[in-house]
């Protein structure tokens, strides 16, 4: 039998995600919700819609937190964990306020809160702890006693995140032809947001000028080219890069876009590039379509090779990664000494989220914010 772990005083944890349809009748209401309060028209929405259509109208986002819920669940059982897992998204079915409720009814005092973003954003971060403040507000209002809510710290430096990714790269260039492999370049890829949004991203008290957003992402990319080269003997350069721009065109949003960094290796002569998108933790609707399907469109007409790497997904190193920063944080809450786990020049110290971190865009309360260090 495994050593039994202590999650205590937490009761319960909630993997909190985005959500996404499941059949093309969906498709719409889905992106209704993504978008209320934008004044964004119908008909918009379909164009926007015709991503999802080509694939059936199906988001692969469901079924692989599925598999992360499968995948968690084991992981704990295997290490005498006992703590239920629960599921909600944002967007989509199991909407977040059904399944707080479940919660509750179920006796849930203490939860922990698992968001599928692992770095410093509005969207990324804030926003979850927004749509936690509006379900729990919504349930008291139906007279519910309210449980604490506690998100789990970043974790896109753990190394239960990181090292799967380094594995995906190294696959990735194993399949590219031998003839271009060692001088494939790496695209470290993640989804751009507003350069406000960035500028204003993770805690700005720490440096001054914010910023955490790109800082996180710069410091996992120079992780996993470094694995790269101590793997396979050759320095790659490499750059990060951004996908799935949405918006107004006159507002500035990060930069370069994938497409046109494909463009500009293929200008410079590079014979091959791998596109590692470590932004994201799973490949959901904005890698298989913005990476698998555009991104490598334009690839081949260039005639320039390219290979896509993998998300981490329910990799059991993730899970357990996910494990460590439950045991982590309840640790810290029972007043025990805790060192955090992390790769990278930022250390652990960049993965906390005080209450003041990626400012609303509008003055809105946010639930689980940083009442503990481990925030």
């Amino acid at each position: 039998m495994p050593d039994v772990l202590d999650a205590t005083p937490y009761d319960a944890l909630l993997l909190l995600s985005f959500g996404g349809p499941e059949g093309p009748d969906d498709v719409v209401p889905f992106l209704e919700n993504v978008t209320r309060g934008r004044g964004i028209p119908r008909e918009r929405l379909k164009e926007v819609g015709e991503h999802y259509f080509l694939f059936g109208g199906v988001s692969p986002i469901n079924e692989q937190n599925r598999a992360l819920l499968d995948a968690l669940r084991k992981d704990f059982a295997d290490h005498g964990l006992d703590l239920p897992v629960y599921w909600g998204n944002r967007n989509w079915a199991p909407y977040l306020t059904d399944t707080l409720r479940e919660m509750i009814r179920d006796g849930r005092r203490r939860i922990l809160v698992l968001a599928t973003s692992a770095y410093a954003s509005y969207s990324g971060c804030r926003q979850y702890r927004e749509n936690l403040a509006d379900a729990l507000a919504a349930l008291e209002q139906e007279g519910l006693e309210l449980p604490e809510i506690d998100k789990l710290r970043h974790y896109f430096n753990h190394p239960g995140f990181v090292e799967p990714m380094v594995d995906g790269v190294l696959r990735s260039l194993a399949d590219l032809p031998e003839d271009v492999r060692d001088g494939a370049h790496l695209a470290f890829c993640t989804h751009s947001i507003p350069t406000a949004a960035a500028d204003t991203s993770g805690p700005v008290e720490e440096h001054g000028d914010g910023g955490a957003y790109v800082r996180q992402h710069l410091d996992v990319a120079q992780v996993i080219a470094d694995a790269v080269r101590e793997r396979t003997g050759v320095d790659r350069p490499w750059q990060l890069v951004y996908q799935s721009r949405s918006g107004a065109p006159h507002i500035p949003w990060l930069e370069p876009d994938i497409c046109d960094h494909l463009v500009e290796r293929h200008a410079a002569g590079v014979p091959a590039v791998v596109m590692a998108p470590i932004g994201f933790v799973s490949d959901h609707m904005e890698v298989i379509y913005d990476l698998d399907t555009e991104a490598t469109a334009k690839a081949a007409e260039l005639g320039l090779p390219v290979r896509r790497s993998a998300t981490v997904g329910a990799d059991p190193r993730f899970a357990a990664a996910i494990r460590d920063l439950i045991v982590e944080r309840a640790g810290a809450e029972r007043g025990q000494d805790v060192t955090p786990c992390a790769l990278g020049a930022l250390g652990a110290s960049h993965n906390l989220c005080p209450v003041g971190c990626c400012p609303a865009r509008a003055q809105r309360p946010a639930a689980a914010g940083a009442d503990s260090p481990y925030a």
